[in-house]
């Protein structure tokens, strides 16, 4: 049954790097791993796992990983990794990727075409377990969240059907697929709508951090009046010194504002004024292809060991600002890489028709630290900065979370409206009532009610 798919059991020479994830901080140890070719191979693996007792986590590169609970002997780990591929329909602005496909390899295609996926800001990262977790990236102001883009997905169910979910055809499971994550099957395939993207100006401003308080207030004031084209994100960087980093920025502090303009330099040029005028030390903004957009913010091509923290506020005041600075920049003795402040808004508050589960982002600012634990003994003083910076950020906590910044376990209600996450689990227990699939953030199948005894 399983002669096409590659098994990696523990004690094997391979265990330990089939077994990884992207984050390399998070230790999985479940019964096996597999490594399916195909959609066929999936369904295959699937069908084991069931008839064995094992629960399935599917994972491209694992990327999210630390949102699962602990991956232990109760499961088995699907490796999609030899599942990548991606081709586009330039005619009709149409991608179709496996299920390992990373932005990449969307973005090399599209680009040289003035086409642009709605990608986040890595092009490591997986285009499958993005998009199921929402998406938000630097065209979303303009076009809305990656889920709602999609057009049709393959999906292997729990019961080892390979089936195909669009707005026809498996309407229900499609609709919870778009922004619902991982819990209702493995997604072997994906289409998606691709986006005009012929002029785009993007690039970054950076001060030293003793600068911090001006550069942020005088960016807090200035995003609300910029357009739908334009996506900005402010952050406090702490450069490590090592030797493949730029001379310019190795081993420095800084704060820095980071960009995104669907349009050409001259309007750009205008928008971007009042910042300029602050004199930064380094301008980086120039007309780019969209490809470009993957390499903006310096996101790691390989796996490192991390940890993180995000929310989502509900206002930006000073005070805000003023408790960041406080919490994360000069004087903080704040060991974290980076913590940055992303502007929402847009189309993202704007419900496309036939929105998925994930329609729209309310609020205003999403926010992400993040620290990288060089050796065991700096997890415990990354941790404890990230829980200062949440905590100081509480009085403007919407208390909402977006999926794909949370790479902690959490109760998924915190990420949709009631309603839809009633509609999450009705879907889940048609699809999954068996609850096979081990998905991050995940949906539970609704209890059954048990009658009161008397």
């Amino acid at each position: 049954m399983l002669n096409a798919v590659e098994l990696v059991r523990p004690g094997e020479e391979r265990w330990d790097s089939a077994r990884a994830a992207w984050n390399l901080a998070v230790d999985q140890r479940p019964a096996v791993v597999a490594h399916p070719g195909d959609a066929d191979g999936v369904a295959a693996v699937v069908n084991f796992a069931r008839e064995n007792g094992l629960r399935v986590a599917v994972q491209a590169e694992g990327h999210g990983a630390g949102a699962l609970a602990a991956v232990s002997e109760d499961t088995l780990l699907l490796k999609t990794g030899r599942m990548t591929g991606a081709d586009i329909d330039v005619e009709n602005r149409r991608a179709r990727v496996g299920a390992a496909a990373k932005w990449r390899d969307v973005s090399a295609l599209a680009s040289p075409r003035g086409l642009a996926p709605l990608s986040g800001s890595s092009p490591e990262v997986g285009v499958v377990g993005y998009t199921l977790g929402g998406g938000q990236g630097w065209l979303s102001r303009k076009h809305g969240l990656a889920c709602n883009s999609v057009l049709a997905a393959e999906v292997v169910t729990a019961d080892g059907e390979v089936v195909r979910a669009s707005r026809e055809n498996e309407p229900d499971l499609f609709w919870a697929l778009r922004g619902g994550g991982g819990s209702f099957g493995a997604v072997t395939e994906l289409e998606f709508e691709l986006h005009p993207a012929g002029e785009v100006y993007a690039g970054m401003l950076a001060w030293p951090w003793e600068r911090a308080a001006d550069v942020l207030h005088a960016w807090g004031e200035w995003v609300s009046g910029v357009p739908n084209e334009l996506s900005t994100l402010a952050r406090i960087l702490q450069v490590p010194p090592l030797p493949d980093i730029p001379e310019p920025v190795r081993g420095r502090q800084l704060v820095v504002i980071e960009g995104a303009y669907l349009g050409p330099e001259g309007p750009a040029g205008e928008l971007l004024r009042p910042l300029r005028d602050l004199r930064p030390e380094l301008d980086t903004f120039a007309a780019v292809p969209p490809a470009a957009l993957g390499q903006l913010h310096m996101d790691p091509e390989d796996p490192v060991p991390f940890a993180t923290c995000g929310q989502m506020l509900g206002e930006l005041p000073p005070a805000a600002i003023d408790a960041i600075i406080e919490a994360a920049g000069p004087g903080s003795s704040s060991p974290l890489l980076s913590f940055e402040v992303r502007q929402l808004g847009g189309a993202l508050t704007v419900p496309p028709p036939d929105a998925g589960a994930l329609a729209t982002l309310d609020q205003p600012f999403l926010t992400f630290g993040v620290g990288v634990i060089m050796d065991p003994g700096a997890a415990g003083p990354i941790n404890r900065q990230l829980d200062v910076v949440a905590d100081a950020l509480k009085p403007w906590d919407s208390g909402v979370r977006l999926a794909n910044f949370v790479d902690v376990p959490i109760d998924a209600r915190v990420c949709y409206p009631p309603e839809t996450f009633d509609r999450l689990q009705e879907v889940k227990r048609r699809y999954d009532p068996d609850d096979l699939f081990r998905a991050n953030h995940p949906i539970p199948t609704p209890a059954a009610t048990v009658p009161q005894q008397l």
